[in-house]
């Protein structure tokens, strides 16, 4: 059974990245580049010290930052326990035309995507802290947080370093972490900030427009 899964995992990653086309290229490097959105990370940080203030901002940045470290270390400790090849390093990807973009590196295994769950941790519990401002829904913001995450998880399947299994269980991990994470500086708001008891609903309203 695990080796039915993991044909039909390289088969789909294989499908994937096999949709690339020379004028993309470019475009999917840029969306894999981390330093690249070191701008965007700086503006949300600024509006939510705009929108927040800055005791409450610090709070939601820090659940942020708590998030991406927990996603990059466990991605990390879990790449070698597990030891999957990339498929940029596999010898069959590469026979059946697997195409790569980056420089191969040195990181020689991929599960689970560390840009994958980086990127959704930080587009849940980036949108989670924006809507500690009742004033506003912050719908627009969640659906191109989220278009942007996506973007970035499939971009490593098109520059050739991870499996499509890599991204979808990176996504989830990423999901659950910054779920954890905004729930928690949710809660440190109401009781240290609001000083009133936390409900049910200050929680739902975090992951759903109100």
């Amino acid at each position: 059974m695990p080796g039915s899964i993991e044909n039909i995992d390289n088969a789909a990653t294989l499908a994937i990245n096999g949709l690339h086309s020379g004028p993309t290229d470019a475009f999917w490097l840029f969306m894999s580049d981390k330093y690249v959105w070191i701008p965007a990370y700086a503006a949300v940080l600024f509006f939510l010290i705009k929108r927040l203030g800055w005791k409450k901002a610090a709070v939601m940045v820090l659940s942020i930052v708590s998030a991406l470290v927990i996603c990059d270390q466990v991605s990390y400790h879990v790449k070698y326990a597990v030891g999957r090849l990339r498929p940029c390093f596999n010898a069959e990807m590469i026979d059946n035309g697997l195409h790569w973009l980056e420089n191969r590196g040195h990181g020689f295994f991929c599960f689970f995507s560390g840009h994958a769950s980086n990127a959704f941790s930080f587009a849940i519990c980036s949108t989670m802290a924006f809507r500690n401002d009742r004033s506003h829904t912050y719908s627009a913001y969640g659906y191109g947080i989220y278009m942007w995450a996506t973007l970035v998880a499939v971009s490593r399947i098109f520059v050739g370093k991870h499996f499509l299994g890599d991204i979808l269980v990176g996504t989830a991990f990423g999901l659950a972490a910054g779920f954890a994470t905004g729930c928690l500086a949710r809660w440190i708001s109401i009781r240290f900030m609001d000083r009133r008891p936390a409900t049910a609903k200050d929680f739902f309203r975090l992951a759903v427009s109100h």
